[in-house]
């Protein structure tokens, strides 16, 4: 049986040698053969890159690291290895399987996301988007949130293409979907978590263009986003450091030694590194920790300074190369639902490294987003490991005569 959405043909469910009943892979076709290897190698280049970056960051920071220089660079391979489990989980589990669960677990992080809310709910750097969890450890529902939104939207838009009812998604079906989205979406910006927010804006947007939807949800999405931002910003729904972070990227000379002091002092740090950088362990701001939350929000001026463009610039190409094996896979995958999930994946990864990149350089208002794979922390490795598993999965459970 076959049938077509946007411009393409694909088969539903074909059964072949390789591919028992439920899509899951024999011993006659090996995991591991399959797997995109690049795409893997990328991004653990990403996570060891960030490892001795966030080691250089922080081995001088006594006040955080517990007077243990290597505090949090064995932290950070631990979330590495976790994450890399994760992935595997997530490649043994499959797509497909994780389709049939999204209910639960989407019911799962909005629990999770409405918890933060509660007394449970941390505040760090002003926003109130962590759970403190037993044993001094902390969570980000939002990251959780990336995924699930992902996967319910997908699951949505692709339900009756899939079936072979329709070429594309109809107006209901978008609109269920864009309610499924809205509900975590507004949860998160109670919190106030801008940035999470604006990445489940740019994953949102990447699903509908890549389901087929009509032209006229795509632009009403980003009419009513542009109106969202001016009531927004009318009726004070901000808090004051997030506007006090608008007007210094606007201005930046507005206070060099307020709000505007992380960006002054994270283009210093990259200013500084020129072609090859002050050399490893040796850049004047790095050691003089002058740049706040540099292991995490900031860790791209350790780059810069220390290692140079070069090296500021093998982040920026690996970054590339994780995005160009992600939308291969997306282009390659015979089942909308596939195709879907990539995309969205695709637009957050994207979104998410502009921004980060793009605020330490003062072309992006900060916002606290991660780097993905090279930031510290471990609930946002977590999340962008998942999503790796989920896009090997999406090249592993292909038909064989897809293209390679």
């Amino acid at each position: 049986m076959t049938t077509s959405h946007t411009s393409r043909t694909f088969s539903i469910r074909r059964y072949t040698p390789e591919l028992n009943t439920w899509g899951k892979l024999t011993a006659r076709d090996s995991v591991v053969r399959k797997l995109d290897w690049i795409l893997l190698l990328s991004c653990l280049a990403l996570s060891c890159m960030g490892a001795v970056l966030v080691f250089s960051a922080t081995r001088n920071r006594i006040e955080l690291n517990h007077d243990d220089q290597y505090f949090f660079l064995l932290h950070h391979l631990l979330n590495t290895g976790i994450g890399l489990a994760l992935a595997g989980a997530t490649i043994w589990l499959g797509h497909r399987t994780l389709r049939g669960a999204v209910p639960v677990l989407y019911g799962l992080s909005v629990v999770l996301s409405l918890l933060v809310l509660t007394p449970l709910g941390a505040t760090i750097n002003g926003s109130r988007s962590w759970l403190a969890i037993p044993g001094g450890f902390s969570l980000q529902p939002a990251e959780f949130a990336k995924i699930t939104i992902t996967l319910g939207m997908a699951m949505l838009l692709a339900a009756r293409v899939d079936a072979g009812d329709r070429p594309h998604p109809d107006h209901r079906t978008v609109f269920q979907a864009l309610g499924l989205a809205a509900v975590p979406v507004g949860i998160i910006l109670l919190m106030p978590d801008l940035g999470s927010v604006m990445v489940l804006g740019a994953i949102i947007l990447g699903v509908l263009l890549a389901s087929g939807a009509s032209n006229r949800w795509v632009l009403g999405l980003l009419g009513t986003g542009v109106v969202g931002c001016l009531a927004v910003w009318q009726f004070g729904l901000l808090d004051d450091y997030q506007i006090a972070r608008f007007a210094a990227f606007a201005n930046p000379s507005l206070d060099p030694a307020g709000v505007g002091y992380n960006t002054n002092q994270a283009r210093i740090a990259i200013g500084g590194g020129g072609l090859t950088g002050s050399g490893l362990f040796q850049g004047s701001q790095t050691t003089g920790q002058f740049v706040p939350e540099q292991q995490t929000d900031f860790i791209f001026t350790v780059a810069g300074e220390e290692l140079g463009f070069l090296g500021a610039g093998l982040i920026i190409v690996l970054l590339g190369v994780v995005l160009w094996r992600a939308c291969r896979i997306a282009r390659e995958t015979t089942e909308l639902y596939g195709t879907v999930v990539a995309a969205g994946i695709i637009a957050w990864f994207s979104f998410q490294a502009f921004e980060n990149i793009g605020m330490t350089l003062g072309i992006m208002p900060v916002t606290g987003l991660p780097l993905p794979f090279v930031s510290y922390g471990g609930t946002s490795m977590f999340a962008v490991w998942i999503a790796i598993g989920l896009l090997q999965s999406i090249r592993v459970q292909r038909p064989v005569s897809a293209s390679r």
